[in-house]
């Protein structure tokens, strides 16, 4: 294990409040995010596999690094041990078992790895470690989640629909796509069965199956379709008749990843090429990440449109949220890592403010129906300027 020299000594206190110590494990696009903003209210440090993560930090010399595998459990436990406060951003296929690591070592934490498994079967684990973690704290799921979860306190929620999605604002042929997240995770979202609510009943369809154009004033159409985004919400919210969350994509999306799924180019089951095994999935993912990362000042936009609608005091009631963030020309920091982890840096300090502190792994729906704590977390989102118009 190596750890960076290049930081300053932490001090004690910010503004004569007591510092926190906070370690970020994964320090890609939105774990450095995510590491930059706490830094400016609590002693973090970033840990990643990556040799050249400290060169990310170069403007931010309070963050401490340390360049490990967090693969190995046994790396985890070592380093997470000394801190107040663990956040996972490792790819989803490292999540699970990151989760359970720092649940087994002991420590809170906060996670937005969006990992396949469902991450409340950890729930008995950390009730017993007596800790406390909120998993899937991004913009969708997270946001999403965290607001329903308001709504759902307050009125007799009858249906909720999330349309969100992440864009380059220039359409560069043929793709029309770019990539913050693992390349691998992002292809899971073409292929993984997606599930929404209907009439109390869980209905399942193929991913990207009804597709439907839907205009929005700020960005004009963009293209809809079924993606597996309600994840806890079809456990913890079985009194809502109707659930549904879709993605969205620049118009002609669908059709050409409809081709490559139906060719086979996201299987996992390994083919024989000149003598040598592989997983198709493995050679898309290397072949398309570099043509879907964004390019150094290329722009982005983030925008989601969440609608409840319900029996709110005897009356009917529909709530509509709706997000248009853009990339931050001043920090260079693209929109999808400012509005995923500013929901998650959100969340952090809500736990170490004392907002949320219930034993046991909880989805972000759980600590939204807490008393303040959307308002808590839209204001602290307003500060960085990732602003939801309600009305």
């Amino acid at each position: 294990m190596t750890v960076s020299l290049r930081y300053k000594p932490y001090g004690n206190t910010i503004n004569g409040n007591r510092m926190k110590k906070i370690v970020v494990l994964g320090a890609g696009l939105v774990g450095s995010v995510i590491a930059k903003d706490l830094s400016k209210n609590h002693r973090v440090t970033s840990v990643d596999i990556d040799p050249s993560t400290a060169q990310k930090f170069l403007d931010f010399p309070e963050i401490r690094t340390i360049q490990t595998d967090l693969a190995d459990p046994a790396k985890i436990r070592e380093i997470v041990r000394e801190f107040d406060l663990v956040i996972g951003a490792v790819p989803g296929f490292m999540g699970y078992q990151t989760m359970k690591t720092v649940i087994e070592a002991g420590r809170d934490m906060v996670d937005i790895s969006f990992m396949p498994e469902d991450f409340l079967a950890l729930n008995g684990l950390a009730q017993k470690h007596k800790v406390t973690v909120v998993a899937d704290c991004g913009v969708a799921p997270g946001m999403g989640n965290i607001i329903l979860g308001h709504h759902n306190r307050e009125m007799h929620v009858q249906s909720y629909e999330c349309l969100v999605g992440g864009l380059p604002v220039v359409r560069e042929w043929p793709y029309e796509y770019k990539a913050v997240f693992s390349p691998i995770d992002v292809i899971e979202e073409y292929t993984r069965p997606a599930r929404y609510i209907q009439n109390y009943e869980m209905v399942t369809k193929e991913a990207l199956s009804d597709p439907e154009l839907i205009h929005f004033d700020e960005v004009g159409t963009l293209e809809s379709w079924n993606s597996d985004g309600l994840r806890s919400l079809m456990f913890t919210m079985k009194n809502i008749p109707h659930m549904i969350e879709k993605t969205l994509r620049y118009p002609g999306c669908i059709e050409y990843l409809r081709v490559l799924r139906a060719s086979g180019f996201f299987s996992y089951e390994e083919i024989e090429v000149n003598g040598t095994k592989i997983r198709p999935i493995d050679v898309t993912a290397k072949l398309l990440f570099p043509k879907w990362q964004l390019k150094e000042g290329e722009e982005d936009f983030t925008i989601m449109r969440i609608t409840i609608k319900g029996i709110e005091n005897g009356a009917r009631r529909t709530y509509t949220y709706h997000l248009l963030d853009k990339f931050d020309r001043n920090s260079k920091t693209i929109s999808m890592a400012r509005t995923t982890g500013y929901t998650c840096t959100a969340v952090a300090n809500l736990l170490l403010d004392g907002g949320f502190s219930a034993h046991g792994v909880s989805a972000p729906e759980t600590l939204g129906a807490g008393v303040g704590n959307l308002a808590y977390i839209l204001k602290y989102l307003e500060e960085r300027n990732v602003i939801y118009r309600r009305s």
